[in-house]
């Protein structure tokens, strides 16, 4: 059994090289992967940069939470395979 993953903090600076970009991908993959747990987030974009670190309109959250969310998906689905019909 592997560790759990400490989640990234705004503050980290690989969360600087994300793009508007990537992060549009990023938020394209967390729906697809997200719609397979009944989660969805069909407003989720892009807000704007500040200091240099994209936000997520997701009440203007920091992209490391977009990064925290799809890591949470990814483990999911690694641990549980895919979700169960109901």
């Amino acid at each position: 059994m592997s560790l759990p993953r400490r989640p990234l903090l705004p503050t980290d600076p690989r969360v600087r090289a994300c793009t508007d970009e990537h992060i549009r991908t990023l938020i394209a993959e967390l729906q697809q992967r997200g719609r397979k747990f009944g989660l969805l987030f069909p407003s989720i974009e892009t807000d704007r940069t500040l200091d240099g670190r994209v936000l997520v309109c997701f009440n203007t959250a920091p992209a490391s939470t977009l990064l925290n969310l799809l890591s949470l998906l990814l483990e999911a689905e690694r641990q549980w395979g895919a979700p169960c019909d109901s």
